[in-house]
């Protein structure tokens, strides 16, 4: 199984793992996306940028308030919520949730996901 395979099956993991989680993605922090686990009508591209987009301004925004390193990205819509969170150096742990998500165990897969990331990225 090459990394791609692998980081793929990691994020099928994520998804199954809960089902308030919809759909997730590792994504580099230029905007590229690495692998994914989203919905067909989904543009991978643009998710991939906007997401990078948003963690640049959270890490901003957090080194601006004096509020240190950025930890998690959270944007919250009426039809659930976006996540992202650092996978490793240089690349973003991105999840989108349904609207009754429980936060604390979307974090907690997500901070669990992110250690298994780490070892093949």
């Amino acid at each position: 199984m090459n990394r791609v395979e692998t980081l793929n099956k990691i994020l099928r993991g994520l998804t199954s793992s809960s089902p308030d989680i919809e759909a997730c993605a590792v994504i580099s922090d230029d905007g590229l996306m690495i692998a994914s686990s989203l919905p067909n009508h989904i543009d991978e591209a643009r998710v991939a940028g906007m997401s990078a987009t948003l963690s640049m301004l959270g890490a901003r925004a957090a080194r601006d308030l004096e509020r240190g390193d950025v930890q998690e990205v959270l944007v919250r819509g009426n039809k659930g919520y976006v996540v992202m969170m650092n996978a490793s150096s240089g690349t973003l742990l991105l999840v989108l949730t349904n609207e009754q998500a429980k936060l604390g165990l979307v974090f907690l897969d997500m901070r669990n996901t992110a250690a298994e990331l780490r070892k093949v990225l």
